[in-house]
């Protein structure tokens, strides 16, 4: 019986070395001539990592230029954008998290019903209160009857929608959705465009659309303008008509716009100026509030026990500075 056993699992491990290595077939073919597309069934565009395996390096992304040919690589830093969470540096829950904090504080919180005081109308009694034989009532306001407020009115504003995340978590899920979209997905490959000089001498759209068909972009992309208007002007205008196309300037762009888009466009000098920016940050040289918050004001100095505020403290005294 033993031997039947051992027999049968040396049939089983030769059938499967027999089987052949299915190969990954990539992204969808695009347009000839060197494009993206071309590179992504190749998978040739896909970000290579300086080094064999591990966190912490220097990932090679591919640049392009406005005609869709690629001109060079941008290195970037892995352990910049990476969440210590995982071994492929995606931490997706804190992503999600992100995400929709971001899409619920863009609830305007407008919805209104008016209850029984907020109704325009008499304020009299519909009829005196004994002697009727009917059900005593106040005014033509009441819940009950037609024309008059709601039970439970809601007066809801958007404060009550309003969600909060500590800065250095929002700064570490869009970092890491911006890590996502170089790593890029098995079935579109990179998910991330960048291009050495995104700007455009004259408004045209069909200048642009042709951009767009250049780099073989077959979902929806998000287009990063520079927040130079005179450099992001021309684009801004040329790209407002076309379908499927997203703008967002270099200091709004947050895993919210980036996850609502399946590609990334964006200028080489402006992914440099958003990793390297105060706005990526989470260490404490960081200056900026991307939520728009007021700092909080500083504390008034302690004043002595026995002493009024205003009054000056005597060099030497208790809680002065001798």
């Amino acid at each position: 019986m033993e031997r039947s056993i051992n027999a049968g699992r040396s049939m089983a491990a030769e059938s499967i070395s027999d089987r052949p290595t299915l190969k990954h077939e990539g992204a969808p073919t695009g347009a000839t001539g060197g494009g993206p597309g071309e590179a992504n069934q190749e998978r040739g565009s896909e970000p290579r990592r300086s080094k064999a395996s591990g966190r912490g390096h220097e990932m090679n992304v591919p640049v392009y230029n406005m005609q869709g040919a690629e001109v060079g690589s941008m290195s970037i830093d892995e352990s910049a954008l990476s969440a210590s969470y995982s071994d492929d540096g995606l931490n997706p829950s804190l992503v999600k998290q992100a995400y929709v904090m971001y899409h619920a504080n863009r609830r305007q919180g407008s919805a209104r019903t008016k209850n029984r005081a907020a109704i325009a109308g008499s304020t009299a009694k519909m009829y005196k209160q004994k002697g009727t034989g009917r059900a005593r009532h106040s005014t033509k306001k009441a819940p009950q009857f037609k024309g008059g407020g709601r039970a439970f009115a809601e007066t809801r504003s958007r404060e009550d929608y309003h969600l909060d995340m500590p800065k250095k978590m929002r700064r570490k899920a869009n970092r890491n959705a911006l890590l996502s979209k170089i790593i890029g997905s098995e079935a579109f490959g990179p998910e991330i465009r960048v291009i050495d000089d995104l700007k455009m001498d004259s408004v045209k759209t069909k200048e642009f659309v042709n951009f767009i068909g250049a780099l073989n972009l077959n979902r929806s992309a998000l287009v990063v303008l520079s927040n130079d208007a005179d450099k992001s002007d021309n684009i801004r205008k040329s790209a407002r008509n076309v379908a499927d196309v997203q703008l967002c300037p270099l200091d709004q762009m947050t895993c919210f716009e980036m996850l609502n888009n399946r590609y990334l466009i964006i200028g080489k000098a402006e992914l440099e100026a958003w990793i390297n920016g105060a706005s990526s940050q989470t260490g404490k040289a960081a200056k900026i509030n991307p939520m728009g918050k007021q700092d909080k004001k500083p504390r008034r100095p302690s004043v002595p026990r026995g002493k009024k505020r205003g009054q000056p403290v005597a060099a030497g005294s208790d809680g002065g500075a001798g």
